[in-house]
């Protein structure tokens, strides 16, 4: 983005005369655009936190009588979490003893 230096608004491309120029909408500025005019910026990535805790919420879980979906198995590690409204139930997700499998009840 390049503003006008003369009443700082945002210039922007106009090509009325045949030639491509940077234009000012307020006032009479213009500068002709004489050669290709690009930047690229090469961001870097934020790294992404998990925000149910990851394996340490699992390590600290107390555990229920439960039925994994995926092996059968009778045993499950939960804890519960608001991630509604506080008119809405809590979440519980749970995770399989013997398979890891995870799933969630709402």
């Amino acid at each position: 983005m390049l503003f006008c230096p003369t009443c700082a608004n945002l210039l922007v491309i106009s090509a009325e005369t045949g030639y491509n120029k940077w234009a000012c909408n307020s006032c009479a500025y213009e500068f002709p655009i004489a050669k290709q005019m690009t930047s690229r910026t090469k961001l870097k990535r934020k790294q992404v936190d998990d925000v149910l805790g990851g394996e340490e919420m699992w390590r600290d879980a107390d555990s229920t009588a439960a039925t994994c979906p995926k092996c059968d198995n009778g045993r499950a590690y939960f804890y519960q979490l608001q991630i509604r409204s506080a008119d809405e139930p809590m979440t519980t997700f749970y995770r399989c003893t013997s398979c890891t499998h995870n799933w969630r009840e709402n």
